[in-house]
């Protein structure tokens, strides 16, 4: 089969998927390829194998990642690219063999594992490597290999075995991470950091447009390709922006110290988006093809495992890790399968619209997939990786306040189903993980927020942005609003960075770390608040 006839045959299951739905000649030819996800056994017939020996310049130009440590196994990642600000990265559209090598040590004297992996054109040659029949809770080390160009070494680690007594474990928290906006300064001390995982809550890359300077981080010595200087639609727009992204050292450097545990939430697509819906007028059949190239972009960049592969404008990315006993994750998607905002999304008076009980944040699928997570967990902490603010917040002190559209707010009776389903399920220590509002937060999850004495349900922890929002500061304008109209906001701070989390047998506790400033590089990391949850007793106290 030659590749125009592939493409034609991608084109036209693209069309039984959709039906009567049309093309559009903008986004057609490059975001129906979103379509064909399967492996490539067509593709890999048609392009030949490329010799190792052509590859003349580093092909590790987007660094090494691992991610979603499970018991015995460890996944990693990495994609070729000599010039990742092209289109093809700098390769023909041939299949290239890539080694692997995992070892227990560093200077990889004590070789665990080694391999080889197929990295195809179909998939920007990324490659996902998962390697099974591991030691238990170990930390290992790994590279690449492609000719004689050897990747940067990455740190990764298992899981403990199902039912492991552990201790303790320390994880870190970040999200929204717009490269227009400033630096990724944060990245660089996370990754000096001692985390055993990182959670990214969403917002990994941004739509906007990126200008030849860089936008806020204002180069001077360099300029970028003008690939980047217009909002991302097509396929080949969202592969260059992620290029764009992780061709920064900082990112790399967290990337090649940590595993990541990644989830999605508007802006890897489209600004507030809601499941089929766009945040624009457009017609529904160009955005599905729209989320279908950003969904396989993602897919390609990020360490996921072969259950989140993507199949068309679908992906299924909530998925549920354990560490022992002490704690279970589980990742939400509250982008994919969502009702719309009410009220035209924004911050609005809450009303009979939002307060619908049908209005799912989401989805029902997802719902009860997490409510049986719950009821089937023996873990000490139930942890919730997840998007937008769950507790809730609002905008003024005042009987006219306002909530946010956007966030769980705005979908209130899916929150209390997921609330009343934790107390069902008798989960006593739940923690949320939250990104997408450039602050951090300390919150306490009550049973009825306009009661300051009702009971207190769990705690949310809600991570600031790496750079989205620019250099920010500890106390926003907006800071004694909120704080006097959400009594249950135990910590507010502006400015940019990441938080840890360390969970133990006894409680956890929470440090806020952040950056002077990231409009200019190099700004050195602080602690800006520190708080204890104890077991059994939810509720943040300072530490």
């Amino acid at each position: 089969m030659t590749h125009a006839q592939q493409h034609d045959d991608e084109l036209r299951s693209a069309a039984r998927h959709f039906g009567r739905r049309r093309f559009l000649t903008v986004t057609g030819a490059a975001a129906a390829l979103a379509f064909a996800v399967g492996l490539p056994a067509a593709g890999a017939a048609s392009a030949a194998e490329l010799n190792p020996g052509r590859v003349t310049e580093n092909p590790f130009t987007l660094g090494v990642a691992s991610g979603d440590p499970l018991p015995g196994s460890v996944l990693l990642w990495t994609r070729l690219a000599p010039r990742p600000y092209e289109a093809d990265g700098g390769l023909p559209r041939s299949r290239v063999t890539v080694h692997w090598e995992l070892a227990h040590d560093e200077r990889f004297t004590r070789t665990a594992r080694r391999g080889r992996v197929t990295a195809h054109p179909e998939f920007q040659h990324s490659v996902h490597v998962e390697i099974d029949h591991l030691d238990h809770d170990r930390v290992y080390f790994y590279r690449f290999r492609v000719g004689d160009w050897i990747s940067p070494v990455g740190r990764t680690r298992t899981a403990p075995a199902p039912g492991a007594r552990i201790s303790g474990l320390t994880l870190a928290a970040v999200s929204c991470q717009a490269y227009h906006d400033g630096y990724f300064t944060a990245y660089g001390h996370l990754a000096r950091e001692d985390v055993d995982v990182v959670f990214h809550l969403g917002d990994y890359l941004y739509e906007y447009a990126v200008n030849a300077t860089g936008g806020a981080r204002a180069y001077t010595d360099r300029r970028l390709p003008a690939v980047f200087d217009r909002e991302t639609i097509t396929l080949e727009d969202y592969r260059l922006r992620y290029a764009l992204y992780k061709s920064d050292p900082d990112l790399q450097a967290a990337h090649a110290a940590h595993p990541f545990v990644v989830t999605w939430d508007d802006h890897e697509t489209e600004n507030n988006y809601a499941g089929g819906t766009p945040e624009n007028g457009v017609p529904p059949e160009e955005f599905l093809l729209r989320r279908a190239a950003a969904y396989r972009a993602y897919w390609e960049n990020q360490p996921l495992r072969r259950p989140q592969q993507p199949e068309g404008a679908d992906m299924r990315l909530y998925r549920r890790l354990r560490f022992g006993r002490l704690a279970q994750f589980d990742v939400l998607d509250t982008r994919q399968y969502r009702s719309d905002q009410a009220y035209g999304d924004g911050w609005q008076v809450p009303g009979p619209e939002s307060e619908d009980p049908r209005r799912t944040m989401i989805g029902a699928t997802q719902e009860r997939w997490l409510l049986d997570g719950w009821r089937d967990s023996r873990a000490l902490w139930n942890v919730l990786p997840q998007q937008v603010v769950l507790a809730e917040r609002r905008n003024a002190p005042t009987a006219d306040f306002k909530l946010s559209m956007d966030s769980w707010d705005g979908y209130p009776a899916s929150r209390q189903r997921v609330l009343d389903g934790a107390a069902a399920a008798g989960v006593e220590n739940l923690m949320v993980l939250t990104g997408d509002v450039h602050v951090g937060y300390g919150l306490d999850i009550k049973a009825d927020h306009r009661d300051p004495g009702s009971r207190t349900l769990g705690t949310e922890i809600v991570a600031t942005s790496i750079a989205s929002g620019k250099d920010g500061a500890d106390r926003p304008a907006n800071y004694d609003a909120l704080t006097r109209a959400n009594p249950h906001m135990r910590f507010f701070n502006g400015r940019r960075g990441y938080v840890t989390v360390t969970l133990g047998r006894d409680g956890a506790r929470a440090d806020f770390r952040t950056v002077s400033a990231v409009t200019t590089p190099g700004a050195p990391v602080a602690t800006a608040g520190s708080f204890v949850t104890e077991v059994g007793d939810p509720g943040l106290k300072p530490a």
